[in-house]
């Protein structure tokens, strides 16, 4: 899914009872590459904590390589990002995966990454390449979007939303909930996206009709999907009520990988136009001791190998053009093509003012 794209859907797998693998060459909680000296055979990868990758794909680094990669997680994107400003020189890894686009900014500014075009860049999809001075270099992507309970919306026979505009309809009158803006990443997602559809000039004005419309605020994507989220499997076991979520475009998908038995159709949707787009990015730490892994790495990282395994591990998608998706994606996931989004550096200009804005009209 704080403010990172898809640490959520990993929750999510979490939530429903499955064991992710830490995705790490040892046991993935300790060891720095950055204590082992610029020769060293190990890479260490600063990440949040919903990092996951195959051990499969971590050998064919290693085997293609010669380095081996350790994983230092570090709570959720914010948390790591501030600690990775906190020791900035003297990082604790190499290379730091999972700064999005609402705080990517503020690693720049910080100075976090040295600068490195990363191999086969060109197969990266240009719209995700927003540094120009290639300080970081795009990984995934993710949509933030409202989710619904198909059955709940069968048994209504009432339609589902579909856009931001729809939600203010009395129709959908206390059954959505969303996210505290001031600490969850869709929270966040989903207040920038309202921005982008309703403009600087009118999401105030929107967010005092949502909230006369019902919408409830927890605290973060857990307890709104698992606890109040009724079309969620750990809504279903909370006796959840609300039939509207902000999750993301890849629940849907997850909800089916994870059921047992596998239903034929996934018991969720998306409503396609409550969406905004993040992009997920890694860069090499400034101060890394082992820049030459650091480096491979992040060739590695947008290698098809690596994009490919990313869908079914951290539930994102590829920014490598020619990069397949798994059929559970293609099947259930909705594509977003053209979601609003906006820009890093108006983000960064206005970011702490939209929150406090948001905290004065919805949580007061």
């Amino acid at each position: 899914m704080n403010t990172t794209t898809k640490y959520a859907a990993t929750a999510l797998a979490a939530a429903l009872g499955v064991t992710v693998l830490a995705g790490c060459g040892d046991d993935g909680s300790t060891g720095s590459g950055a204590s082992k000296g610029t020769g060293s055979k190990t890479v260490t990868l600063v990440s949040h904590d919903s990092f996951n990758v195959s051990d499969k794909v971590l050998k064919a680094f290693t085997k293609e390589t010669g380095y081996k990669v350790e994983i230092l997680k570090s709570g959720d994107a914010g948390a790591a990002l501030n600690q990775e400003i906190l020791t900035k020189g003297s990082p604790r890894g190499d290379v730091f995966f999972g700064v999005d686009n609402t705080l990517l900014s503020r690693a720049l500014d910080n100075g976090l990454f040295t600068a490195y075009e990363a191999k086969d860049l060109d197969t990266v999809a240009a719209d995700t390449q927003t540094d120009g001075k290639k300080r970081v270099t795009p990984v995934d992507t993710g949509d933030i979007c409202v989710n619904y309970d198909k059955k709940y919306f069968a048994d209504k026979k009432l339609a589902p939303p579909k856009t931001f505009d729809d939600l203010l309809k009395p129709a959908y009158k206390n059954l959505l909930v969303t996210e505290n803006a001031a600490g969850s990443s869709p929270g966040l997602g989903f207040l920038l996206g309202t921005i982008a559809a309703q403009g600087e000039d009118g999401y105030e004005e929107y967010w005092k009709k949502l909230k006369a419309n019902g919408v409830k605020v927890v605290d973060g994507w857990e307890q709104a999907y698992n606890e109040e989220f009724s079309g969620s499997a750990g809504g279903k076991k909370a006796n959840a009520d609300r039939p509207l979520v902000v999750s993301y475009a890849s629940s849907p998908p997850v909800e089916v990988l994870y059921a047992d038995p596998q239903p034929k159709e996934a018991p969720t949707g998306v409503a396609t136009g409550t969406c905004f787009r993040q992009t997920e990015y890694a860069g090499l730490l400034t101060g890394a001791k082992n820049e030459a892994g650091g480096k491979a790495l992040l060739d590695f990282m947008i290698s098809k190998t690596f994009q490919e395994d990313m869908p079914l591990n951290m539930f994102v998608n590829p920014v490598v053009k020619d990069a397949t998706l798994p059929e559970l994606f293609t099947k259930f996931g909705e594509k977003i093509d053209t979601p609003p989004t906006v820009a890093p550096e108006k983000i960064t200009a206005n970011r702490e003012q939209w929150i406090q804005s948001w905290q004065s009209l919805v949580l007061k």
